[in-house]
């Protein structure tokens, strides 16, 4: 009892895909994994503001093709693709690999978990209440047609002294039903007393599969 497991991984091929798609030998792996993490870790970073949900990575004979899945998907692109062309460029010198860059934009953000998680993080880091902003944050994914939502904060909310976790749940999250699509997403919020961990998990219902299937 009580052993977790993350629900994306659980999902796996069920009604979840993997971020990175690509074969490799024993020597190569290594130093493609770690290209992964530098890719991904560069566009978190440098585009914090345009509500970045998942950055896919498919690799094909010597070239890299980057999905940027994001709630704000004007501000990736740039005037005219601009923004896009500066990132083909800069992942190209990183890599030193031909890149291409596509983007997707998330049709519903308020029911997509690395998005509100994100939100949540900035909000908290804007000393915003932490109780304030999980509620809002769940009241709009119900709103949004989310089945259930919950989420989780852990660390010296408020600035305490001692570290505590609190959680609010809404609606049903069926963690161990596999045909459930359950989105999940950790973020944290650096504040001046420390990191705070946030988590949510989002009940978007049961998958396409099961309902072709039914």
């Amino acid at each position: 009892m009580g052993q977790k497991v993350n629900p994306t991984s659980f999902r796996l091929v069920r009604n979840k895909r993997w971020r990175s798609k690509w074969y490799a030998n024993k020597n190569e792996f290594g130093d493609m994994l770690i290209e992964d993490q530098v890719i991904r870790s560069y566009l978190e970073k440098k585009l914090a503001v345009a509500g970045v949900s998942s950055i896919r990575i498919n690799r094909m004979s010597g070239k890299i093709e980057v999905t940027i899945v994001s709630a704000r998907p004007g501000l990736v692109i740039g005037k005219k693709g601009a923004e896009i062309e500066v990132l083909k460029k800069e992942l190209s010198a990183m890599t030193k690999k031909e890149v291409w860059v596509a983007v997707e934009e998330i049709k519903r953000p308020d029911t997509d978990a690395k998005v509100v998680a994100d939100g949540i993080a900035k909000q908290i880091e804007r000393r915003i209440p932490f109780r304030r902003a999980m509620k809002k944050a769940m009241q709009s994914a119900m709103d949004a047609g989310a089945h259930g939502v919950k989420v989780q904060v852990a660390g010296r909310i408020g600035g305490a002294e001692i570290a505590r976790t609190e959680w609010y749940k809404e609606g049903s999250i069926p963690l161990h039903t596999l045909r459930t699509d359950i989105d999940y997403a950790p973020s944290c919020a650096r504040t001046p007393y420390g990191c705070i961990g946030v988590k949510v998990w989002i009940n978007r219902g049961e998958d396409n599969l099961v309902k072709k299937e039914g």
